[in-house]
């Protein structure tokens, strides 16, 4: 499915002003407009708007980002960081796109082809198990806690 482009329903969605604190188990899509403390799966794409805020981690086939997520990303469809978003975290995606004013920090894995991709992927996720990094230690304070 790739990049949000598509034209797709989504399933799920969490307004503006909402807050929720756990980990989100979605089957399709996500649209994020509020705050989340904690991880987002899903089976299809994540759509991330300007003023959510989400501390955790993010695994979907695509994902979109306006707002603020502290947390990796795994998207293998693709990642799109636009200009109004700040990821503090690592990427892993077949496909990714950083706008120019947007703001990144962390490790980026992109690889299209599908073998390089999984043995990146899992070097990595090895490495942040060795040295017991989630995000390399971003997670504090985010979100007000």
């Amino acid at each position: 499915m790739g990049f949000l482009t598509d034209d797709i329903s989504i399933n799920t969605i969490l307004g503006e002003g909402s807050f929720f604190s756990q980990k989100l188990q979605i089957k399709g899509n996500v649209r994020i407009e509020g705050d989340v403390d904690g991880d987002i799966n899903a089976t299809g794409n994540v759509f991330i708007g300007e003023k959510a805020r989400i501390k955790g981690d993010i695994n979907a086939e695509s994902a979109e980002i306006y707002g603020i997520v502290l947390g990796d990303i795994v998207a293998p469809g693709g990642i799109k960081i636009l200009s109004t978003a700040a990821v503090i975290g690592d990427i892993c995606s077949k496909k990714v796109q950083i706008a120019m004013k947007a703001i990144f920090h962390g490790h980026c894995i992109s690889h299209k082809d599908e073998e390089a991709y999984k043995k990146s992927k899992e070097a990595h996720e090895s490495e942040q198990a060795v040295l017991g990094n989630k995000i390399g230690g971003y997670r504090s304070g985010v979100l007000g806690s």
